[in-house]
């Protein structure tokens, strides 16, 4: 039987991943010396998948690949028909709903308008949050920065993901409510689970214990 299929994300969460991965004992160089490659093969059989974080749940729901790692974030925004097995505890960061300085115009908006809006990366996130609270915000979909919706009148507020808080503070932005907390994850495609577990179940253990 082939290697195990490897989803690994790129940018943030990409020297996290690479660590944890080897201190479970999986060989790693072949993400050490990347280069533009996609797809990479270690010695041992492992393949690696390298993608931006948002398609790694594609792949692993998909079968592309047996597992990957991931963020909370993404897996709260796409909901994908995968096993979540394992808090990696690395990538910490919070999904927060933030406002220009000074008087939170959040309050006068539902007053006034009967509803708030906010300008996001992530529409599924802001819509459950104000739904589950009770208020009813138009929900504008940003790809680039999202500190500048507040700043030109596109929006009343962001949502939006923050590890230290300095990009908000740098554009006069202050969090208002703290959504969820976010960290990376490793998760399983559900026939991968059945049909490799016990491949899968020892390189989680190792993992697990890699992480405490």
């Amino acid at each position: 039987m082939a290697g195990l299929r490897i989803c690994v994300p790129l940018g943030a969460l990409l020297p996290g991943s690479v660590e944890v991965l080897e201190a479970a004992g999986v060989d790693v160089a072949p993400l050490r010396d990347a280069g533009r490659r996609l797809i990479l093969e270690s010695p041992t059989g492992t393949t690696f998948i390298t993608t931006r974080p948002s398609d790694v749940p594609t792949y692993v729901e998909s079968g592309a690949a047996d597992l990957g790692i991931v963020g909370k974030d993404v897996l709260r925004e796409r909901d994908p028909d995968v096993y979540e097995i394992l808090d990696l505890g690395f990538g910490g960061c919070r999904m927060v709903y933030a406002t220009r300085e000074g008087v939170d115009p959040t309050p006068a908006a539902l007053e006034h308008l009967g509803v708030v809006r906010v300008a996001t990366k992530y529409p599924v996130s802001a819509t459950r949050h104000f739904t589950a609270t009770g208020r009813q915000a138009e929900v504008v979909k940003v790809n680039g920065s999202v500190e500048l919706a507040p700043l030109v009148g596109l929006a009343h507020g962001i949502v939006d993901l923050v590890a230290t808080g300095r990009t908000l503070r740098e554009n006069g932005l202050v969090e208002r409510e703290e959504i969820f907390a976010s960290s990376a994850r490793l998760i399983v495609n559900r026939v991968s689970q059945t049909l490799r577990a016990e491949e899968l179940d020892e390189l989680v253990a190792r993992m697990r214990g890699a992480g405490s």
